[in-house]
């Protein structure tokens, strides 16, 4: 199974912690700064896993997640912010994200979600 997971932030700490971290447990992790590269990256990997930070220069995560959602009904996409408020989550709601997390993140959280994204996919896959 495909073990690629695609973290999308503008910030380079964020996507060298998730690198790092992910990369430890054994996944494979693709790395974007700009929405516009995230869609590069799709057009040439079917990932089916995300984490995609909101506020971004250019094309926001929520804008993103829209774009993503029409060809990978099935991906798990997870919004991960520093900034949340009521108005901002109930927008990744309707942008089609699985869930958020806010910054700083646990790492514990981060691989539960990851393991917990993989193994919704492979039940997804099996029917």
């Amino acid at each position: 199974m495909n073990n690629t997971t695609l973290v999308l932030d503008d910030e380079a700490p964020i996507r060298i912690m998730f690198e790092q971290a992910f990369s430890k447990a054994g996944y494979t992790v693709r790395l974007a700064e700009s929405g516009e590269e995230a869609l590069e990256i799709l057009k040439q990997e079917n990932i089916q896993v995300m984490f995609l930070d909101l506020k971004l220069p250019g094309m926001s995560g929520v804008d993103l997640c829209t774009k993503i959602r029409k060809d990978r009904p099935i991906a798990i996409i997870y919004a991960v912010t520093g900034y949340t408020s009521l108005f901002e989550l109930a927008d990744c709601r309707e942008a089609g994200f699985d869930d958020y997390f806010i910054k700083p993140v646990d790492l514990k959280v981060l691989f539960k979600a990851v393991e917990d994204a993989f193994e919704k996919l492979d039940r997804w896959k099996k029917r």
